[in-house]
């Protein structure tokens, strides 16, 4: 996150990152989710808080997902069950389930198919937001894996020339274990920025970079501005000069690998709220040794972060390993929120009758 859109050190409340999971799960278990799913969800949004992605954390997602379950377009409790399989695939229709329910599943059989056969993926259809995607991604860690996952979300991004979303933000994540250093975990929007991103500097009154959105007619915002209230993001790279076609080719990869090949449709079609998600493991043993590849990864780390850093910059850093500095100062102050957030997450819990906390 970019210091601009982090709330600031005197105006954070802190709240400790069990007294924030407990409460939220209360809350998921008062909309009808069983209470061993509500924990699991809980847990994807705290990681993020967490870590340091505020964009997909408490603040940003819990409102979304409770107007969701209340609506409608999400099911509490859904009858997901795999359609099509092999030794080393699965197609799961998720029934309308949470994504961060349902995904992490399917990633458990993605770990168990690649424990068997080497690889294994598995895509995810009828589905709904998964939350941050390298949690999922994460996964695969503790197995000597390597993991990936990604998500083809309903349009907010324009293709590159065009002037109508045709795109999700539709992030990839991938997580690579190693020996002594923090692993490897890249995940990112294809688009310029995350739409939840935008939403934040509304909410703390920041200025938008130019590069991150577009104007009504398509045409690229590259000056400095005020978060507007319908948000038209640009793909990775901004414009064609810059490079947005790669995002923009990035971004059509997820929608085909993680919606069309679902079987269920894809981010723009049948349109909001549908989701689509992939997720896959690599069991390092079916390639490798694991002890070398780990410690080779750690030679590679190394390498990376010990690059002689360019003028004005302190150091080079790896993907990963922001957050997990991020994630080891949060788990012992605490996960700072916005006073407008902790307090309606207060008022969400008095009107539902759910222990806040905190």
């Amino acid at each position: 996150m970019l210091e601009q859109f982090k709330v600031s050190h005197d105006d954070a409340r802190f709240v400790q990152a069990d007294d924030l999971k407990k409460t939220v799960a209360g809350i998921f278990e008062k909309l009808g989710v069983p209470s061993e799913d509500a924990l699991l969800a809980a847990d994807v949004q705290v990681l993020a808080d967490l870590r340091g992605v505020d964009s997909h954390g408490v603040s940003n997602m819990l409102k979304s997902y409770i107007t969701g379950y209340q609506e409608g377009s999400i099911n509490p409790r859904p009858n997901w069950k795999i359609v099509r399989e092999t030794p080393s695939t699965a197609t799961v229709d998720s029934d309308r389930g949470l994504g961060t329910i349902i995904t992490p599943k399917a990633m458990d059989i993605a770990i168990e198919k690649a424990r068997k056969v080497g690889v294994g993926m598995v895509t995810i259809g009828n589905a709904r937001h998964l939350g941050m995607a390298s949690y999922h991604a994460m996964m695969a860690l503790k197995h000597d894996m390597i993991g990936i996952c990604m998500t083809s979300c309903p349009p907010s991004v324009l293709p590159t020339f065009g002037a109508e979303p045709r795109l999700g933000t539709n992030p990839i994540a991938i997580a690579v274990p190693a020996k002594d250093q923090p692993p490897f975990v890249f995940d990112a929007a294809t688009s310029s920025v995350a739409v939840n991103k935008i939403r934040i500097a509304a909410r703390l009154g920041a200025e938008i970079p130019g590069g991150w959105l577009a104007a009504e007619d398509g045409s690229p915002i590259m000056e400095p501005s005020q978060a507007p209230e319908n948000v038209i993001l640009l793909p990775l790279g901004s414009d064609r000069k810059l490079g947005s076609h790669k995002g923009y080719g990035l971004s059509c990869m997820v929608d085909i690998l993680a919606g069309v090949l679902t079987g269920f449709g894809y981010g723009a079609v049948p349109g909001r709220p549908n989701f689509g998600h992939m997720v896959a493991a690599y069991s390092i043993d079916a390639f490798t040794d694991v002890e070398p590849f780990k410690a080779e990864m750690d030679e590679w780390l190394t390498m990376m972060k010990t690059t002689k850093p360019a003028p004005g910059h302190d150091r080079v850093l790896v993907a990963g390993q922001p957050e997990a500095e991020v994630e080891a100062v949060r788990r012992e102050e605490g996960i700072p929120l916005h006073p407008d957030v902790a307090d309606w997450i207060r008022d969400t819990c008095g009107e539902m009758s759910v222990p806040c906390l905190f």
